[in-house]
């Protein structure tokens, strides 16, 4: 997209280079950035207006943006300033009272377009650390019409410096059917690249046969900083014809999470890599493709050159290039990597790839059963001493093989379709998927075991995406005495999120759009509450919950609210005061309250 004349201002320390962390587009765990990330040398720095217009609307949560004010052009757009400290002017000083009258620490306000009115270069607020922000800085956006975020580097702010192009690292190959092959086998294979300049390579030539998936593992760079950036702009070409484009010039808030459809996301999970696919799957409905877009990836009968281009937005380019060598599909490869565990299973989009160590004198097939039925399995390939079965869970959904290292047990109990509404139902739990709530065909894994007398319930793979919530009952085999104290948790690493959930008719239910392992359990400890200062000036606390989280907090000063600003990340509860000369006199007392419904208390005379 062109640069617009009629540049803005730079809302940052205007003509100093900036250090930028993160900019428009770049992928995240879960969403789409939708601006400029500014680097500031801690809180405090002043964040000016980058237009005349009005201050539109304003907001402070905990998370997310934190304290952020937005200001809307008579261009029409709207600029957003994120993770401030402290807001200033006539806004600031009525949003504080606007939180008192209303006795809330978080807010949401909209004003009149003769409200706040601002010049380009006013004092809007002092840059901060608040909400989801992971050190400080100023995220700053621009939104149009529309509400979508388009690239603030659109208006060619001289402060940012970027010479550099994108760096890449690794680039992955998938087989998108049974049929295919990558150096003779089945699965997802990543290659590393070698450099020279801005140009990279593999080493070798891929053998490959079939529908063949690309992805690459690269970041953009900036010079003088340490920070990865987001790439705009990535094609790829296949004998010198593009079949793959993919352009990010705006955010649309509405379908952000469809990043997830945009990277391989088990490797994601997994391992915290963001692999972006050049190839679109059934159920990404981003906007970003144009031109000449394959979706079954790069068919190859015959040898096939490749070409991947990336360009970020000053169209700073590198390209990698590789050869694919069409091999056709073989049922004996010495490719194939040994595994050293008697067997090993992999789902890969509708195929389960299950790879077995030979014994001494067995046969090759296995015994798959399926609802009290068994079949017989040929290997689809062998080598270095294993054998490699694919099955297609369109046509069998299996309750467990048998092979000659012992049994596979499964917990596949459904097919759940993609593109439609579907309820299941059985002993353990009912799930309801509402539309769209899934990227592509889902294989349901249910399981139910107890471990030191906890029940708990494995919903999925917490590999697989979901795009919606899903509603979920839970049925407990276990009795319980149903108190407060009692709550849903799902396993999270080595610990545990709180769920919020309700019992009906000794059934429990809840909402989730992660899957994975679901448990009860009891939290009777309060939280811990530990003074860091407290004086006329000010109020400062460290709050922690053991399991269940924090709920709310409140403080009072001589029975009258006290307005406090938490920050999740440390732990920090602050006050601020409805009058900044005035000072904090009196019988203090504060109270936080964890999910549970535990209570701690702190008193104090000042």
């Amino acid at each position: 997209m062109p640069a617009r004349k009629g540049s803005y201002l730079f809302p940052i320390k205007p003509g100093n280079t900036a250090i930028i962390t993160g900019t428009m587009g770049e992928l995240r765990n879960t969403h789409f950035h939708a601006g400029l990330d500014i680097d500031t040398p801690g809180i405090g720095v002043p964040v000016l207006s980058a237009e005349t217009g009005y201050i539109s609307r304003a907001s402070a949560t905990t998370g997310g943006y934190g304290n952020v004010l937005y200001v809307t052009h008579p261009d029409g757009n709207t600029t957003v300033y994120a993770h401030l400290e402290e807001f200033k002017g006539l806004v600031g000083e009525y949003i504080r009272k606007e939180r008192y009258k209303r006795k809330v620490s978080e807010i949401d306000l909209e004003f009149a377009p003769n409200q706040f009115p601002v010049a380009k270069g006013d004092l809007l607020a002092l840059s901060g650390n608040t909400g989801g922000s992971g050190g400080p800085h100023l995220h700053f956006e621009v939104r149009d019409l529309n509400n979508e975020a388009i690239n603030p580097l659109m208006y060619e702010f001289a402060e940012v410096k970027d010479n550099m192009a994108p760096l890449v690292f690794k680039v992955a190959l998938k087989t998108l059917d049974a049929s295919s092959r990558i150096n003779d086998q089945f699965g997802r294979f990543e290659f590393s690249v070698v450099k020279n300049g801005n140009q990279y390579s593999l080493l070798h030539p891929v053998l490959a046969s079939g529908n063949i998936g690309v992805e690459v593992l690269a970041h953009d760079k900036m010079e003088n900083s340490r920070f990865r950036y987001g790439i705009n702009y990535i094609t790829l070409q296949v004998d010198s014809q593009q079949v793959f484009q993919q352009v990010i010039d705006k955010v649309n808030f509405g379908n952000t999470r469809q990043i997830l459809t945009l990277m391989d996301y088990k490797t994601l999970e997994l391992r915290g890599n963001r692999f972006n696919k050049l190839y679109i799957d059934d159920g990404n409905r981003l906007t970003y493709y144009s031109g000449i877009v394959k979706k079954q990836g790069i068919a190859v009968t015959h040898d096939k050159e490749v070409q991947i281009q990336l360009k970020d937005f000053n169209q700073n380019e590198s390209k990698v290039r590789f050869n694919l060598k069409y091999t056709p599909v073989v049922i004996e490869t010495p490719l194939l990597t040994a595994s050293g565990k008697p067997f090993e299973t992999e789902l890969i989009e509708n195929t389960l790839k299950v790879q077995v160590k030979q014994c001494a004198n067995d046969k090759p097939e296995l015994t798959v059963w399926s609802k009290g039925k068994d079949m017989l399995f040929n290997p689809a390939y062998s080598g270095s001493n294993q054998r490699v079965y694919l099955m297609n869970l369109k046509t069998i959904l299996p309750d467990s093989i048998v092979t000659c290292q012992g049994t596979i047990r499964f917990n596949f109990k459904d097919r759940i379709p993609s593109e439609s509404e579907y309820k299941y139902y059985s002993d353990l739990m009912d799930v309801e998927f509402p539309l769209q709530s899934l990227y592509d065909t889902l294989y349901l894994n249910v399981a139910y075991d107890t471990l030191n007398k906890q029940e708990i319930f494995t919903l999925g793979d917490r590999t697989s995406p979901l795009n919606k919530s899903i509603s979920v009952t839970l049925k407990p085999k276990f009795s319980y005495f149903q108190s407060r104290d009692l709550g849903l948790y799902r396993k999270e690493g080595r610990g545990f999120v709180y769920v919020n959930s309700e019992w009906k008719n000794n059934r429990l239910r809840f909402s989730t759009r992660d899957f994975g392992q679901f448990t009860l359990m009891r939290d009777t400890i309060p939280p811990t509450v530990t003074k860091i200062a407290l004086s006329s000036a000010a109020a400062r606390f460290k709050i922690r919950d053991n399991l269940s989280g924090i709920s709310y907090f409140e403080a009072n000063l001589n029975g009258e609210w006290l307005l406090m600003v938490y920050d999740y990340k440390t732990g920090i509860l602050k006050s601020e005061k409805p009058d900044a000369l005035k000072p904090l006199k009196g019988d203090f007392e504060l109270k936080v309250v964890d999910q549970a419904g535990n209570e701690a208390f702190f008193r104090q005379k000042l």
